[in-house]
């Protein structure tokens, strides 16, 4: 069997990684798990053969004298490999990560927007960290391809081995290969300063001198890219910092605190449907109370800082993307538990923000890792409810206004009724008033007439008289 067949393989089954080991059949890593080929076990002589056919004489040699080397290797039409073959057990045996040629951009690595922000930025030290497998390359090679589209730069890259292939766009792009361009990564730094770059991706910092450099690199007005194998931002200023002696560490931590623009952490997590897997990434970005805190070496205050400015700088710690691929439907609960850094702190989070999907996995739209999408949400759940509330109290204020003319209007009513009985009582007083006035006034009459009628009578007589 032939190494170009197994790669190609590999790229038909999508696989990211494929692994050559003595007495053991072709192993390859398919969403994430390693899974063997149905083919005979491969001999040492096998394995062997096939790595030495893609060697060159210089990696052969650095293979003699180091027991192991890095290499990349190209098949034409189908990918880029990276390779690393070492001996183990006094045999040779090997591992190829496969490279598309094809840069992926942003969207179909379900990468959040503020990573975009990161590189607008002109200078300063922008790390991106995780273990091995975890799309660190991938995605400092989608940063870069960003920035090669759009910003008119020298973007210079320091890599062992090469990976991807960048291609000139807007931006101007020399890549520099350890072993074959340049013997070293600092070396090959200090040489980067005076080859008038803006943007330099570092492959790896690995040693103290790498890491000094890179400092130097972003504090004199480079935007310095690079990559670390920790697992947080918190335990990546740390990495930093145990490269030097103590008595560095001040100066370093002041360093830090001036370049450091964004730290991001990442891990792969598996799907929830079956189909592949999904970045999860805490990001942490300069702000003044994040420089402060790298400056004092307060990095466990890191975390709760981190969790406080996903509004403002677009922070979000582990557990916050966890909850976002969680509610997105995204991975299973018991895939984010394993996956989390501290269950016990995710698990109260989704208590406290979204009951519903630790007890029925409740999903929400299309997938996603950004927190700070999940956090708008609770921006737009928490303006309903004080919009509800604002309702429910002028609500019960309107039925209260309603209650008191209810009461106005029922004591006018009796008001009415009150004056309604004092008419009519009235009007039966106006009438027996007038029955007794035109009582009074004919007995007043009668009299008038009987009086009348007895002068007429006097005055006869006393004419007769």
């Amino acid at each position: 069997m032939k190494l170009q067949q197994l790669l190609r393989l590999m790229t038909d089954k999508k696989a990211s990684d494929l692994h050559l080991m003595p007495m053991r059949p072709p192993l390859l890593r398919i969403n994430g798990r390693l899974m063997p080929l149905e083919a005979e076990p491969l001999g040492p002589e096998e394995i062997e053969s096939m790595v030495g056919e893609i060697l060159t004489p210089m990696q052969r040699t650095k293979l003699e004298n180091h027991l192991a080397v890095d290499l990349g290797y190209g098949v034409h039409g189908l990918a880029r490999f990276r390779g690393n073959i070492y001996r183990q057990r006094g045999t040779l045996a090997a591992s190829f990560r496969r490279i598309p040629y094809v840069i992926p951009s942003f969207e179909p690595l379900e990468l959040p927007e503020v990573l975009k922000d990161l590189t607008t930025l002109h200078m300063g030290l922008i790390l991106v960290t995780g273990p091995t497998g975890s799309g660190k390359s991938t995605t400092l090679a989608a940063m870069i391809d960003y920035i090669a589209q759009r910003r008119p730069v020298h973007v210079l890259t320091i890599e062992d081995p090469m990976e991807f292939l960048f291609a000139d766009s807007v931006a101007t792009i020399s890549q520099r290969e350890v072993g074959t361009d340049t013997p070293a990564f600092a070396e090959a730094l200090r040489n980067a300063l005076r080859q008038d770059p803006d943007v330099i991706m570092v492959g790896e910092m690995r040693d103290p001198e790498t890491v000094s450099t890179v400092i130097t690199a972003a504090e004199t007005g480079h935007l310095v890219f690079s990559t670390l194998h920790t697992n947080g931002a918190a335990q990546t200023i740390d990495r930093v910092l145990d490269n030097f002696p103590g008595n560095q560490q001040k100066q370093i931590r002041s360093q830090l605190a001036l370049v450091l623009k964004g730290v991001i952490s990442m891990q792969l997590v598996e799907r929830q449907d079956g189909t592949g897997l999904v970045p999860s990434l805490e990001i942490l970005r300069a702000s003044p109370r994040v420089s402060e805190l790298i400056e004092k070496g307060e990095t466990t205050a890191l975390l709760e800082e981190i969790e406080n400015s996903v509004s403002y700088y677009g922070m979000q710690s582990m557990n916050q993307s966890l909850i976002a691929l969680l509610v997105h439907g995204t991975v299973s609960y018991a895939e984010a538990v394993a996956r989390s850094p501290d269950p016990e702190d995710l698990s109260l989070k989704l208590r406290k923000m979204f009951p519903r999907i630790e007890e029925e996995g409740e999903e929400m739209g299309s997938s996603t890792a950004d927190f700070s999408q999940i956090l708008e949400l609770l921006e737009y759940r928490k303006l309903y409810e004080e919009q509800e509330e604002r309702h429910r109290l002028r609500v019960e204020e309107k039925d209260s206004e309603l209650t008191q003319l209810r009461l106005d209007l029922e004591e006018r009513n009796q008001h009415v009724q009150q004056a309604q009985a004092q008419i009519q009582d009235l009007t039966r007083q106006q009438e027996k008033m007038r029955a007794e006035y035109k009582r009074l006034r004919d007995e007043a009459q009668e009299k008038i007439d009987k009086l009348a009628e007895r002068i007429k009578e006097l005055n006869q007589r006393l004419m007769t008289a």
